[in-house]
């Protein structure tokens, strides 16, 4: 009978997996009435809500098309709240997702956000502009990208705590433009000249 020696003995040792890219899997946890967080109202909005339209194509180093990427946005409603998670089902749940098309393309229907407090760390009553999150993930992609999305515009940019944070010259890639009837654009470009500005959340 043979004794196991130490190199044949098993080992008890944690070994790390290799990396991987997220994606291409979209097209089984796509489901495209989640690009639209108002569904649960049908056209009974919230009082003073305003429903939107936001829109943007993703593009690589290269300038092509990203046409497999996914997008999430998460957001607090017109009055600056976030969701109750054990709150009413049918109430906003600020959270949306929805692919790029083949034109690199996405497109969400949401509620404007309102004003959001800084938070008590902060003190007094400081408050961040309307902004949208997002997180882009994609093929290539050790982990997702955040960014936010704001509105051209609005007064409260200009004393937004994270926007100010931003080199004057980059905050133009997180500043969604009008587009006429409640739409709103902002494009992502994923790395090289005039890449948006990701964010380590």
């Amino acid at each position: 009978m043979t004794e196991a020696t130490p190199e044949l003995a098993p080992s008890n040792a944690l070994v790390a997996s290799a990396h991987q890219t997220a994606g291409p899997y979209w097209h089984l946890v796509d489901f495209p009435e989640w690009a639209d967080t108002t569904r649960h109202f049908a056209d009974a909005l919230p009082e003073g809500a305003e429903r939107i339209t936001l829109t943007g194509t993703i593009t690589d180093g290269t300038g092509a098309l990203v046409t497999d990427a996914m997008v999430e946005i998460w957001h607090a409603d017109p009055a600056g709240r976030y969701p109750d998670q054990n709150g009413d089902p049918n109430a906003f749940q600020g959270y949306g997702r929805c692919a790029t098309d083949k034109q690199g393309r996405f497109r969400f229907v949401t509620l404007r956000p309102g004003p959001v407090p800084v938070g008590p760390h902060a003190g007094g009553n400081a408050m961040q502009a309307p902004h949208v999150a997002l997180a882009v993930f994609a093929r290539g992609l050790l982990q997702h990208l955040s960014t936010r999305l704001y509105f051209e515009g609005e007064a409260l940019n200009a004393t937004d705590p994270v926007l100010r944070a931003v080199p004057e010259a980059r905050r133009g890639t997180l500043i969604a433009k009008p587009m006429g009837d409640g739409a709103w654009n902002l494009d992502l470009r994923l790395q090289g000249e005039g890449e948006t500005v990701w964010m380590a959340v």
